[in-house]
């Protein structure tokens, strides 16, 4: 079986109805016509994730990135306090994406040693990459949001409450500081992008998983995200980047993490999106599809988490053959 993830293919009905009736979608169609499609409640990718993976939600991002980057967390207590870059538009605070930062592993550590004991008393910071920080923590931490939800959005204000009150002061020091650091000088005088701020989110232990009893429903993961390839090496499952497209003889039964439809959608980018929608058409749905058909796979499942509304859909090679049902629009995702 193939589970594709796919967030950021949700929009409202109408939205999806304008923006892809003219977008030929053969092998969607058909998928939605043929398969079994199930409306729930909003999810987030995380919970996606979680569930799928038969984890608890929501999912420990310091302790699995690094598994995936580093070294075992061990039973410590991690946190994620990563670089961000936050821009004014139309008068809201955008956290904008982390990557277009492109901060090299220079500029990271010198920027991660001179912020270190701001945060001394929180926990011991490390770099595991140039846009992926850790805090080993000395204390509990309250919840913060999650970054990759944060992405193209307004950012929130830390709450003013007890339990926040050393982060807010924290990060405070560290946006002071940032603003004189000699690595955005000189970002500045190079016209790149600076690094304003510290987001902190996806808090707690690794989460205990019992391999010798639990049988995972996949034997791969795709997916660039380290997260995900933590959960991989969690699973003790082969862990790989996202390939180019679908094929059958790479793993029998691969769960994909497929993002190109998110940011688009965020930001509400119409183009980028049916761009990318056209790809996942002819990149993972068609080939999917070709290969139900010839039994080379068994099963399909697209998982679309999103905001207002979740969608899933299954097919099977047994739903085929149902050659009466008739296509169905990619509107049909989001209930009526």
């Amino acid at each position: 079986m193939l589970t594709l993830i796919v967030p950021g293919l949700i929009w409202t009905r109408q939205a999806l109805a304008d923006l892809t009736y003219d977008l030929p979608l053969p092998a969607f169609a058909t998928l939605l016509g043929r398969g079994r499609l199930r409306h729930r409640p909003p999810l987030s990718t995380s919970m996606a994730l979680a569930e799928i993976c038969r984890l608890e939600a929501p999912l420990s991002a310091a302790a699995l990135r690094r598994l995936a980057l580093h070294e075992h967390p061990g039973n410590d207590e991690w946190l994620c306090l990563d670089p961000v870059r936050l821009r004014f538009e139309q008068r809201s605070l955008i956290v904008d994406d982390p990557q277009r930062l492109e901060l090299t592993s220079d500029e990271a550590n010198a920027l991660a040693v001179s912020l270190a004991p701001t945060f001394a008393a929180l926990g011991q910071l490390e770099v595991i990459s140039p846009h992926a920080w850790n805090l080993r923590l000395s204390a509990a931490a309250p919840a913060f949001q999650d970054l990759p939800e944060a992405v193209g959005r307004a950012a929130a204000l830390l709450p003013l409450d007890a339990a926040h009150a050393a982060w807010r002061h924290a990060i405070s020091e560290a946006q002071m500081l940032l603003h004189a650091h000699p690595v955005n000088q000189a970002r500045e005088a190079a016209g790149r992008p600076l690094v304003n701020s510290l987001w902190p989110w996806g808090g707690g232990r690794l989460p205990e998983f019992d391999n010798s009893a639990t049988t995972s429903v996949h034997d791969a993961l795709w997916s660039n995200d380290p997260v995900a390839q933590g959960i991989a090496r969690l699973l003790q499952i082969d862990g790989t980047a996202l390939p180019a497209g679908f094929s059958s003889a790479v793993a029998r039964r691969p769960l994909a993490l497929h993002p190109a439809l998110e940011h688009p959608a965020r930001t509400g980018d119409a183009t980028i999106w049916r761009e990318q929608l056209a790809r996942l058409e002819a990149d993972w749905l068609v080939p999917a599809l070709g290969a139900l058909r010839s039994g080379r796979l068994g099963a399909l499942r697209v998982l679309a988490p999103g905001d207002l509304a979740s969608a899933e859909l299954q097919v099977s090679r047994r739903d085929l053959w149902k050659f009466w049902r008739k296509p169905r629009a990619l509107s049909e995702l989001m209930p009526k």
